[in-house]
């Protein structure tokens, strides 16, 4: 569900720390890359693949990286899943901005929906790198919200 809120920023910290606090976080293990292929040879799908899109020119498949190829950015990948109900709107730019700001990197995310779990998820990326520091900043901000 796609939810509009208005309200003040100080009102949407609070309600995102809170939706964070209440988010199923995942962090997943390993190395993650864009696997590209040409329009015309859609990406094998496996249990390696998590999301795969498309623009006019190419598929673009967000898999496990085992063969660490020199020539993919490479990704550590942490996930959330919603409770049903909650308006999370604003999640993902109030996230990446945190981020941004605490740590000076930016992320992508690729979204997904599983109504039974809930509606809407999202896979994050940032520089595997700098996954530890991503999760401890996660971590500190939706803990923060439930003292």
């Amino acid at each position: 569900m796609v939810s509009i809120s208005r309200e003040t920023p100080e009102q949407t910290h609070a309600r995102l720390r809170s939706v964070l606090a209440r988010a199923e976080m995942t962090v997943f293990d390993g190395v993650w890359s864009f696997a590209e292929t040409p329009l015309d040879e859609p990406p094998q799908l496996s249990a390696a693949t998590l999301a795969v899109v498309r623009d006019e020119d190419s598929w673009s498949a967000l898999v496990r990286d085992d063969v660490q190829d020199a020539g993919r950015e490479r990704f550590g990948l942490v996930s959330f899943h919603f409770p049903a109900g909650v308006d999370n709107s604003g999640f993902v730019g109030w996230l990446a901005g945190e981020l941004k700001t605490r740590l000076g990197t930016g992320v992508f995310v690729v979204c997904g929906s599983n109504r039974a779990r809930g509606g809407i998820y999202d896979y994050w990326g940032c520089p595997v790198g700098l996954l530890d520091d991503v999760v401890g900043v996660i971590r500190g901000l939706g803990a923060s919200s439930t003292s």
